[in-house]
């Protein structure tokens, strides 16, 4: 257990200013009924025998304050192995690190907080716990709520009009961090692309429309989440979206080489 120890008390000590401090309570004793001073006077005591009195009153008022503190650990030490073995090797542990003085009555106090559930011993107040939780869309009504943008690159690697856009989103639906990987494929390879800034999904178009939009979802999809994507992306785009699982792992793209 943590505790402050105590060393053998000091004797009292007699000082020049606490003598002249008991002089003048006597003094002023004497003067605040000045027609019975002398009789006030004649009850008095001298420095010296009141000197003494403080030295034995010292000693044992110091003996009772160790007495009683001794029980009071004697007191929270019994409720302490009231609990059960796992409980009470944890409130030794926390008790070891708290900020707590070392004192019996905090000690109590402590198990007293544990017993009526204000404070968890498994997650004390006094260290911070942050809370690790995933972010959940908690609207699926759109793409762009449910999924955010996390990489942009161009494909294609010929002339502009036969690039395209393709994006990488990260979100959460429930069951894990998913990415998707979303690219405009060709029906007909004769065909081109160009950009148009009023599209939802940040992608390319072509003129005639031979296109469609290929999603692909990395990460533990449930059937309900990829329907739910599928449900999502095609009501953000007027063209055909065709949504897969993949296996292998997704690399953000960025601006530079593939």
């Amino acid at each position: 257990m943590r505790f402050r120890r105590w060393h053998r008390p000091e004797p009292y000590r007699d000082t020049s200013r606490k003598r002249l401090a008991f002089l003048r309570k006597q003094r002023l004793d004497r003067e605040a009924l000045p027609l019975f001073a002398d009789q006030i006077a004649a009850g008095q005591h001298g420095v010296e025998e009141e000197m003494a009195r403080r030295a034995v009153s010292w000693g044992e008022a110091e003996r009772e304050r160790r007495r009683m503190r001794a029980a009071s650990w004697r007191k929270a030490r019994a409720r302490l192995f009231a609990l059960p073995e796992a409980l009470r090797r944890r409130v030794r542990e926390i008790w070891r690190d708290c900020p707590y003085p070392g004192d019996p009555a905090c000690f109590a106090d402590l198990l007293h907080q544990i017993e009526v559930g204000r404070v968890d011993p498994y997650r004390p107040p006094w260290i911070f716990h942050p809370e690790v939780t995933a972010r959940i869309t908690p609207d699926l009504s759109r793409f762009d709520a449910a999924f955010r943008q996390i990489g942009h690159r161009k494909i294609g690697g010929g002339p502009k009009a036969t690039e395209a856009d393709e994006f990488l989103f990260c979100g959460n639906l429930g069951s894990g961090l998913l990415f998707l990987r979303s690219c405009v494929r060709l029906i007909d390879p004769h065909e081109s692309f160009y950009t148009s800034s009023g599209h939802r999904l940040r992608d390319s178009k072509v003129g005639s429309g031979g296109h469609y939009v290929e999603i692909e979802v990395t990460g533990d999809c449930p059937d309900r989440d990829l329907a739910t994507i599928e449900r999502l992306a095609q009501a953000a785009d007027t063209r055909p979206v065709v949504v897969s699982r993949i296996a292998r792992p997704l690399r953000a793209p960025t601006g530079g080489e593939p």
